[in-house]
């Protein structure tokens, strides 16, 4: 059920993603002739005065049609309501308005879980640092470290009950490159040690590829009005979306080094279901979370992106006249098949290792 739950929020984000280009388009009187939420073959359908709206087999995407591409639309190739013979302006509202609506999601998410939740009020610190390897290939994980390990303590330096914690072996990490350091870890009831040598970063500071967090649980308290929700709502929203942004500058920055975090749909869902397990109410943060850097993603200057298309309207409006289309068309195919190689290069490996981690598949081939 936590699976099925996870996908079914990367299906409501993608639905509001859609959502945003098929609005923005209606109300300016621009010509919409299908809606589709997920690809593949049609499980339901229903054909409304000008849209034909739709419900296919692969929930993981979507696409909002025009007769512009459509050809065998009876549409006149003149008509001023089809997207293409739009003014500059219009068509970039269009273009925007997925990314735009995925953004308005994340914040309302973002309220309805303090709303639900509370206001966090402090954090109740138990001793030692909880972990979570970023990879199957990083140190932390060939040294023994798994999702959900507590560190006690490193180099015989125990990791007190407080907000000091983390940053003290951060420190240990990262002023250790190349050289052998020990943890105390706790594993459920059993406790054990692991010695680890961090490798040189590229700033020079060791790294073992490992996600620290407190070992903490959370207090919270009723919120005092709904604009106490809606100001803590738009400060964490503001903490996410420089944070995600941030990351994609140092995937660009420090490729090498950043690269193995790159997820795809399956450790997405995997994620997700992690949290619905943990508990539902999490949900809410993951879909805040991934809404924002779907968003980001897609603003991105890249063929087959919005971002691409805004930048192709971007030149036009600079030339005054649109690039020809079969240049556009050019890149836009050549950006899809990389795109959607890379998704499925993502989806082969994270599988791969998923079914690693099962015994039983592992019996089988024995």
């Amino acid at each position: 059920m936590s699976v099925l739950a996870a996908i079914a929020v990367l299906a409501v984000l993608i639905l509001v993603h859609e959502l945003g280009h098929f609005v923005a388009a209606r109300s300016q009187g621009i010509l919409v002739n299908r809606f589709s939420l997920g690809f593949g073959p049609v499980l339901l359908k229903y054909q409304g005065k000008q849209t034909e709206y739709a419900v296919r087999a692969f929930p993981l995407g979507g696409f909002v049609g025009f007769p512009d591409d459509d050809p065998d639309s009876d549409v006149p190739p003149n008509d001023p309501n089809l997207l293409r013979n739009r003014p500059v302006l219009d068509r970039a509202i269009v273009i925007s308005a997925g990314v735009i609506a995925n953004l308005i999601f994340a914040y309302l998410v973002l309220a309805l879980q303090l709303g639900i939740v509370g206001i966090p009020k402090e954090l109740n610190y138990q001793a030692g640092v909880a972990v979570q390897p970023v990879n199957q290939e990083s140190v932390a994980y060939q040294a023994g470290i798994r999702e959900g390990d507590i560190i006690l303590a490193v180099n015989g330096q125990e990791l007190p009950a407080s907000d000091k914690s983390t940053p003290l072996l951060t420190k240990e990490i990262q002023t250790h490159p190349n050289q052998q350091i020990e943890l105390k870890i706790q594993r459920q009831d059993q406790q054990q040690t692991l010695k680890l040598t961090p490798k040189l970063g590229a700033d020079g500071k060791g790294v073992v590829g490992v996600a620290l967090s407190p070992n903490a649980t959370a207090v919270y308290r009723r919120p005092n009005s709904p604009f106490e929700i809606f100001g803590l709502a738009a400060t964490r929203f503001q903490q996410l979306f420089v944070g995600t942004l941030s990351g994609f500058g140092q995937l660009i920055t420090n490729f090498q080094q950043t690269a193995g975090q790159v997820s795809g749909p399956v450790n997405i869902v995997k994620i997700g279901a992690k949290l619905a397990d943990d508990n539902s109410v999490n949900l809410l943060s993951f879909a805040a979370i991934i809404s924002i850097n779907l968003a980001i993603i897609n603003i991105l200057p890249l063929p087959a992106l919005d971002g691409g298309q805004l930048a192709f309207l971007l030149i036009e409006g600079l030339r005054g006249k649109p690039i020809p289309s079969r240049i556009q068309e050019g890149v836009m195919q050549t950006g899809l098949v990389l795109l959607l190689g890379l998704g499925i290069f993502l989806i082969v490996k994270e599988t791969t290792q998923l079914t690693s981690q099962l015994e039983w598949v592992q019996k089988l081939f024995q």
